[in-house]
């Protein structure tokens, strides 16, 4: 039993594009105030999403990101919030579900939920998780429908390979009806990964093309656009970016990264000065 299934997304008014933050939570960052007084910034300077990262194992120190997301939920008003992304094929899938929906009651209904294989492996094999890229696929195909399922308040049963549930109900469901909006990961131009992101409300492309190695262009945009049947379409972008290009191609989220190397102080500086609308 599952419940893929995108929310009904209207047409991208490509005018209306919007901009968001990928914030990082190890390092220098690792402060979960440092975190709140940069989305409070960030939200009076007029960004439309404040997304944090999401790492477990580092060398250096990290916040936990989703109990960093619910201060930061306490402290705005409006601004998107979410983790980017939730590395699901590593965690329960039903203390996900009740932690999103928990913040998505703190946040007034502001959350996007946003999930991925995983990036590193330090997060998963030193803690014996499976790092295959088919089981994770398997577990994060399989948390997405547990998720989204328990999300809806009404008693909820599954039968995947990784994951069994019976008639589990989880109350209050989110704010947001029918349910949070679920965005996933894809390397562009990977096509399965494209192909789940279908399935649900939106996706998050890697930063840079898997083939090249080069950041992604408009024409890469315009081509997700014309290929697949997505709704949002977020994409890293830097300063020296085109807003209006990548609008016109039908982005719809532009999300930009701390600068490699950069430490906070550059970056909130950066953040101050608003979106470049």
């Amino acid at each position: 039993m599952g419940m893929s299934g995108s929310l009904v997304v209207p047409p991208v008014n490509h005018e209306d594009m919007k901009f968001g933050l990928d914030v990082p939570v190890d390092g220098p960052y690792a402060d979960p105030q440092l975190l709140v007084e940069m989305a409070v910034e960030a939200e009076a300077a007029g960004w439309d999403g404040f997304f944090l990262q999401d790492v477990l194992a580092s060398e250096s120190p990290v916040a936990e990101p989703w109990t960093s997301l619910a201060a930061v939920a306490l402290a705005t008003s409006s601004m998107r919030i979410g983790i980017m992304l939730t590395p699901l094929a590593r965690r329960r899938p039903w203390q996900v579900a009740r932690q999103a929906a928990t913040i998505d009651h703190l946040s007034g209904g502001r959350l996007i939920f946003g999930a991925g294989l995983g990036y590193s492996d330090d997060d998963f094999t030193p803690f014996g998780e499976e790092w295959s890229a088919r089981v994770r696929a398997e577990r994060l195909d399989e948390g997405l429908d547990i998720v989204a399922g328990l999300w809806s308040g009404s008693a909820f049963s599954y039968a995947g390979r990784h994951h069994t549930l019976d008639s589990v109900v989880l109350r209050p469901p989110p704010v947001q009806r029918p349910r949070i909006p679920i965005w996933t990961a894809a390397g562009w131009p990977r096509r399965r990964p494209l192909a789940r992101a279908e399935r649900w409300d939106g996706v998050y492309l890697m930063t840079v093309d898997q083939r090249t190695g080069e950041m992604l262009t408009p024409e890469d945009i315009a081509e997700v656009r014309r290929t697949t049947s997505i709704g949002e379409v977020a994409f890293n972008a830097t300063r020296a970016s085109d807003p209006r290009a990548f609008a016109d191609a039908g982005g719809s989220w532009w999300v930009e990264l701390a600068e490699a190397g950069a430490g906070p102080d550059a970056y909130r500086d950066r953040i101050r000065g608003g979106p470049p609308r």
